[in-house]
C-alpha cells in the first residue's frame, strides 16, 4: 500500500496566532511631540481634522499623517486616538512626557542647557522641569547671548558634556542667528547646539488664548518690546518691578505644554534630547 504524503496537513500541529499587540491608547494633544516610526520624522502637534494629524518639524516644516498606530511618544509606541473632552492627566508631566513609575532624584548631567534670561528659565522650570529632573539636566539663563562664543568657549563642550542653547528670535538675517552661525562653525559646534524660536521674546511663545488676549500687538522698534507690550494692554511699565509683575502674570496662565506655541516645543525637546542622548551617570 503506497503512503499519501499529501493527505495530511502539514501545519496542523502549529498555533498561530493572529491579531496585532495592544498598544496604549492616547488622545491627541495640542502641542504634543510625535515621532513617526516608519521614517524617525518627530513633530509637535498644531492641529488635526478628518482623521489625519498635522505635525511640525523643529525647522517649521509639516506633514499630515492619519490617526493610530505607528508612533513613538517618549520613546513608547503608542495608538493616537481622536481627542477627549477630558484627558486624564495624572500619568502626564506639564510638558506632555508620561511620568515614571518610580521618580528618583537623580545627579546632574556635566551636560548643560542655556537660555537667554530668567523668564526663558522660569517657562522652561514651569513646563519641563519634571523631565529636566529625572533627566538629572540643569537649566542656566545668561542674562544675553552677545557674547555667546566666549560663554561656550569657556564652557568648552564636549562629546561626554555638551551644551544646549536656546535663543529668543532665531530668524534669518537676525543678530541671533549671526552668532548661532559662528557658534556652530566654531571649534565646538560639533557638542555645542544652538536652537531658537521666531518670537521677539519669550512671552510670544505663550499662546495669547491662554492669557486671555486676542493676540500679541506689534510693537515699533523704537520701542522696548517688554515695555510695548504692557503699554499697548494698560499694564503698568514704569520701572521692571512692573515687568516682572506683567511676566508673573502672564507665567501663570501656562498651565501645561498646550498653553505653548509649537516652535518653541519642538526646540525645547531637541536641546533635551541634544544633551541627554548617550549620556552616563
Amino acid at each position: 500500500m503506497t503512503e499519501d504524503r499529501y493527505s495530511n496537513d502539514v501545519l496542523a500541529d502549529f498555533t498561530i496566532e493572529r491579531g496585532l499587540k495592544a498598544l496604549p491608547k492616547v488622545p491627541i494633544e495640542p502641542g504634543m511631540v510625535i515621532e513617526v516610526i516608519a521614517d524617525g520624522y518627530v513633530g509637535a502637534l498644531v492641529r488635526h481634522a478628518n482623521g489625519l494629524i498635522e505635525l511640525e518639524d523643529r525647522h517649521g516644516r509639516s506633514r499630515a499623517f492619519p490617526l493610530g498606530r505607528g508612533y513613538l511618544i517618549d520613546g513608547v509606541s503608542v495608538e493616537l486616538m481622536k481627542p477627549l473632552t477630558q484627558a486624564a492627566a495624572t500619568r502626564k508631566t506639564a510638558s506632555g512626557s508620561f511620568v515614571a513609575p518610580e521618580q528618583r532624584a537623580r545627579t546632574a548631567l556635566a551636560s548643560r542647557i542655556y537660555v537667554e534670561g530668567r523668564h526663558d528659565a522660569e517657562l522652561v522650570e514651569k513646563v519641563w522641569g519634571d523631565d529636566l529632573r529625572a533627566e538629572g539636566v540643569v537649566v542656566e539663563f545668561l542674562g544675553g547671548i552677545d557674547d555667546l562664543e566666549a560663554i561656550v568657549a569657556d564652557f568648552a563642550p564636549t562629546a561626554d558634556r555638551k551644551l544646549g542653547i536656546l535663543v529668543d528670535h532665531l530668524v534669518a538675517g537676525s543678530k541671533e542667528s549671526k552668532i548661532a552661525d559662528a557658534v556652530g562653525r566654531g571649534k565646538y559646534g560639533k557638542h555645542a547646539l544652538v536652537v531658537g524660536h521666531p518670537f521677539v521674546d519669550v512671552w510670544q511663545a505663550v499662546k495669547p488664548q491662554s492669557v486671555g488676549i486676542p493676540a500679541w500687538p506689534t510693537v515699533p522698534r523704537t520701542i522696548e518690546w517688554k515695555h510695548g507690550i504692557c503699554e499697548a494692554f494698560g499694564w503698568p511699565h514704569e520701572d521692571q518691578a512692573d515687568i516682572a509683575r506683567a511676566w508673573q502674570f502672564i507665567l501663570s496662565k501656562v498651565k501645561n505644554f498646550g498653553d505653548l506655541e509649537p516652535a518653541l516645543l519642538g526646540r525645547v525637546e531637541h536641546l533635551i534630547d541634544f544633551v541627554t542622548v548617550d549620556q552616563e551617570q
